[in-house]
């Protein structure tokens, strides 16, 4: 896989196996404790106060916690829009409806478990309509430019953002171990406005909003 950086520069495969090592390692304290954290500096973003509709996502395993972000948003009266894995590993989208509304819902096989939104579909192009974009991942950089966890759906949002000329502010919400000097960087990758940590929020850019 090619990237940009210097000689021996760990490749993204590697750096991810090494930053889910570190993640597999927290306790549920753990979780607990840097998931309210997290809500909290996550709900000081303007961009998430002036937002109509965000699109986000529900934390699995050891992700930094977002229910708490979920629920605080929808009590603010935000849409909040919850993705669904297709078959082609793109997003349908629906509406978070509290906690009771999503659907456990396994993929590849049975191997990955996550948690969906139960109600109606909305289609892919449903993430357009998004003034905010909370975005998974594994780590990001000091030029904002964000480590996935390699299945692309997130790159196929990004681009449908792109082609709509829809421009969202993009956070992505992680640890504080995992704001990192540099991520390999492939030609397709596009840097995020922020980035939200439990002990709290990093820009990137001149965009505030």
């Amino acid at each position: 896989m090619s990237h940009i950086g210097r000689p021996g520069e760990p490749d993204k495969r590697s750096l991810r196996r090494e930053l889910l090592s570190v993640r597999n390692r927290l306790t549920a304290d753990d979780l607990r404790e840097t998931s309210a954290a997290l809500a909290a500096r996550a709900l000081e973003l303007p961009e998430l106060a002036g937002a109509g509709t965000v699109a986000a996502y529900v934390s699995v395993g050891s992700e930094p916690g977002t229910l708490a972000l979920l629920d605080t948003l929808r009590a603010r009266g935000v849409r909040v829009l919850l993705p669904a894995l297709m078959a082609d590993n793109d997003l349908d989208w629906g509406v978070y409806e509290g906690e009771g509304s999503l659907a456990r819902v396994r993929h590849g096989g049975g191997r990955m478990e996550l948690f969906e939104p139960s109600g109606e579909r909305l289609g892919p192009d449903a993430v357009t309509t998004a003034d905010a974009v909370l975005l998974p991942g594994l780590a990001v950089d000091t030029r904002g430019m964000r480590l996935g966890r390699g299945g692309g759906s997130y790159d196929r949002v990004l681009a449908r953002l792109e082609r709509a000329g829809a421009r969202p502010s993009l956070v992505v919400l992680l640890y504080d171990t995992e704001v990192v000097e540099q991520v390999p960087e492939e030609a397709h990758d596009r840097p995020v406005h922020a980035v939200v940590t439990p002990s709290g929020v990093r820009r990137f850019g001149e965009r505030t909003g």
